[in-house]
This record gives C-alpha cells, structure tokens and sequence, in this order.
C-alpha cells in the first residue's frame, strides 16, 4: 500500500517491454526477416547483413529503451524513435526487393494483404502464425508479407511514440523528479 507520506520513487517502475503489442510485433519481423534473407539474400552480401541488422535494432532498441525510462524518459524516447526508424529502412529495403525483381508491392487492399493483416488479431501470435507466408510462399508473397508486418509494427511504434511523449510533457523525467525531491527535502 502506497502512503501518501512516503516520498516518492524517483526510479519508476520501468521495463516490461514483452507485454508491448509494438515489442511482440518486431521480435516476429527479426525472426520472420532472418528466414527471408536466407531464403532469397545471398548470406554473404551486405544487404543480408544491413536487413538483420536493422530487424535486430528494431526489436532491441524498444527494449532498451524500456529499461532505460526508469531514469531517462528522454532517452526512451529516443531509442523508441531509433527502433522506428530502423524498420522504415528496413520496409525501403523489402520495397526495394520488390522493385527490383520486378514484383509487385501489394496496395493496402490487396486481398493477400487484407488477410496477412487481419492475423494481427490472433490471439498469442507469434512467427509461427506467419510462418507459412514466409517460408512457404513465392519471393513475392514473402516480401509483402513482411512489409504488411512492418506497416504494422510501425503504426504500433507510432502509437507507442505519442504516449511517451505525452507523458513526458505532462510527468516530466528523472531530472525532474531528482528536483522535485531534493527541493521538497530542503524546504522540510
């Protein structure tokens, strides 16, 4: 039980990144995009590397940045904008896979593209729930699936990203807080 005496925490509760639908999302495009790239990237190209790469930031960035908010909202902010921008590059690169085979990039009401999305709504998704789409399906299919997956996660990171700010507008940081305390404590 919370006493309304007791000074407050200056580190919040903070971490918890696995329950985020944005966190859950990029851990299936890293895992998603590793099978692509082995099954249509040379694994000796740098292209194969800079798409890992930037899957992998994604995911990791969002989760640094949740263990950092404790202390730095702003750098959570930061890291967040960082994993966003990571999956923008790495859409460019699946568009451009696209383009550069000569294949298709599916509107938003593509019918394909209309039921990869619609499986956002299972319940415990996870890679296995768009396994097939990857590992089983044409270039073309595999591609847009993931840009399908990616539109997602960054609307989520979207999301994510007007709430952190708007919390730090309203609640502030550590900095803050670190003030707040030592000011109240001087005034006692």
């Amino acid at each position: 039980m919370i006493n309304k005496n007791d000074p407050p925490k200056l580190i919040p509760p903070h971490g918890g990144y696995q329950g985020l639908q944005s966190y859950q999302m990029s851990e299936i495009v890293y895992d998603a995009t590793i099978v692509f790239c082995n099954r249509f990237i040379n694994i000796r190209s740098r292209t194969h590397d800079q798409m890992v790469q930037a899957a992998r930031s994604g995911k990791q960035n969002i989760a640094e940045g949740s263990m950092a908010s404790g202390t730095s909202k702003k750098f959570e902010l930061k890291l967040v904008g960082v994993a966003r921008a990571s999956l923008e590059e790495l859409l460019l690169d699946f568009q451009d896979f696209l383009r550069q085979k000569g294949l298709p990039l599916w509107p938003k009401d593509h019918p394909k593209a209309k039921e990869v999305r619609n499986l956002c709504y299972q319940k415990d998704r996870s890679y296995k729930t768009y396994k097939t789409y990857i590992e089983d399906s044409s270039p073309e299919v595999a591609a847009n699936t993931m840009a399908c997956l990616i539109h997602q996660t960054n609307y989520l990171l979207d999301q994510l990203l007007r709430k952190l700010e708007k919390d730090f507008i309203k609640d502030g940081g550590f900095t803050e807080r670190l003030y707040n305390a030592r000011s109240k404590r001087r005034r006692k």
